[in-house]
């Protein structure tokens, strides 16, 4: 009996062709990857090395560029997972020349060009815009918590800390009495990692202390402002001064704040899903879904996020070079406060729908009248959402940047950070930004195949 097998010789001398362009079709992103590559400024990634051709050898800024924006266009992050691809992925291997940085390279690659890697959303809507798929007539902000490199485990009161503190420091008073007796005025054996590590634990618990406490003394000088600014207001009447109390959101003492000891910059965020140790990251797309600013911040509410996110998107566009601003933008009902209806200067028309919660005008219980100040806003509003165009304009805020977060979060399962920190993490969100316009750019391409990202 003799069966028709396809030959499965694993002793041949090629397992693959000699040629790494014979590796991967036409038209595979780790093409279209290099090619981007090729189109960028790397001037900033040079620079962070001599020039005298002294020294050993580095790997080339432009593979690990590559290398990075490939793993994150796939959603594959942690530089130990990166080493690994260059190892068995063929893709990965073209991109590395046949090359295996290791995972330290990487992840100091990643950590010393933050800002540089930041930038590459701009870089990423240039060429978004030369192929002709930036039309910022229309945008759609919003905002979606992403979870820190930090558990919430690792959250400590303001008592806590300082008691933690007091037991390391009091570990580290004996440890130098019991180091006295044995060693005299001799300098003795180097710390143990135990204490080591203990030494580096007590800096974090510090920095979370000292967050807290500002954060105390903030809502204090709120308070006595407050507080100062009434008794003016009643003495020019002739009356006593008035007896406040602190406000419970932002004034008055807080003795369950909490602040985390692993990223003292992360927050502990309330979403829908449940609680979330991290940040808010705020994005602004286009109708066709590509993405013109992008922000990271702690703030837990949107509201306060409206106007520093139109100054990011004219930013970010004049930057890009793009003239045209944004004509309209649609958001949800978490960016909806008075200020931002009415003292934004130069802000594009809103559509934002009033929320449900909040004073509404209702009558007094003595019968008299009592008009919000945001009634007439609010009935602007509904009747331009409630209009033909309005209705229109608005359904278009669901199919553009909630899909975004969509797909950077399920599609390339990026909802944690891999780093820690605000502005490694800002950079890090701004990073996913910008590979996720150039997946837009390469299937763009695809659909035309004539186009380039030198030439569309």
């Amino acid at each position: 009996m003799a069966y028709n097998f396809l030959r499965s010789d694993r002793d041949q001398p090629f397992l693959l062709p000699p040629d790494l362009r014979d590796w991967l079709p036409q038209g595979h992103l780790a093409w279209f990857i290099l090619d981007v590559v090729d189109q960028l400024d790397l001037v900033p990634f040079y620079q962070a090395h001599r020039d005298d051709g002294h020294g050993r050898p580095a790997y080339d800024p432009k593979l690990l560029l590559g290398v990075l924006l490939y793993g994150y266009c796939l959603g594959v992050r942690s530089s130990r997972q990166l080493e690994r691809r260059c190892h068995e992925d063929i893709a990965f291997r073209v991109l590395a020349a046949n090359q295996a940085p290791d995972h330290v390279t990487i992840a100091r690659f990643r950590a010393r060009h933050e800002q540089t890697l930041a930038g590459f959303l701009v870089q990423s809507l240039q060429l978004c815009a030369a192929a002709g798929m930036v039309k910022v007539g229309m945008v759609a902000l919003d905002g979606t918590k992403l979870a820190g490199n930090a558990a919430d485990k690792a959250n400590r009161t303001h008592e806590r800390l300082q008691a933690e503190v007091a037991e390391i420091l009091r570990q580290a008073a004996e440890a130098d009495q019991r180091e006295d007796l044995e060693h005299g005025q001799a300098r003795g054996d180097e710390l143990p990692a135990g204490l080591a590590s203990k030494a580096g634990r007590l800096d974090r618990l510090r920095q979370a202390k000292a967050r807290l406490e500002a954060e105390a003394a903030e809502r204090a000088r709120r308070f006595a402002e407050r507080s100062a600014a009434a008794t003016v207001a009643a003495a020019a009447k002739g009356k006593p001064p008035p007896t406040l109390k602190p406000r419970a959101r932002d004034e008055a003492p807080n003795p369950k704040a909490t602040a985390n000891i692993t990223d003292p910059d992360s927050r502990l965020l309330h979403t829908r899903k449940g609680r979330v140790q991290g940040y808010n990251a705020q994005a602004a797309t286009t109708l066709e879904q590509v993405i013109v600013a992008a922000e990271l911040t702690q703030d837990a509410n949107d509201f306060q996020q409206l106007q520093p996110m139109l100054q990011a998107t004219t930013a970010t566009l004049a930057a890009a070079g793009i003239a045209q601003r944004p004509d309209t933008l649609a958001a949800d009902s978490g960016y909806w406060s008075i200020a931002n209806l009415t003292q934004i200067p130069d802000a594009p028309e809103l559509l934002i729908p009033p929320p449900r919660h909040g004073r509404h005008g209702k009558p007094r219980k003595d019968g008299k009248p009592s008009a919000s100040k945001s009634d007439e806003l609010r009935a602007a509003m509904k009747r331009k959402l409630t209009s033909d165009d309005g209705k229109a304009c608005y359904a278009k805020q669901k199919e553009t940047v909630e899909p975004v977060f969509g797909q950077i979060k399920d599609g390339r399962g990026a909802r944690r950070f891999m780093r820690r920190g605000l502005r490694a993490c800002e950079a890090e969100w701004k990073l996913l930004c910008g590979t996720h316009n150039l997946l837009k750019l390469w299937r763009h391409t695809v659909m035309r195949p004539a186009a380039t990202p030198a030439s569309a």
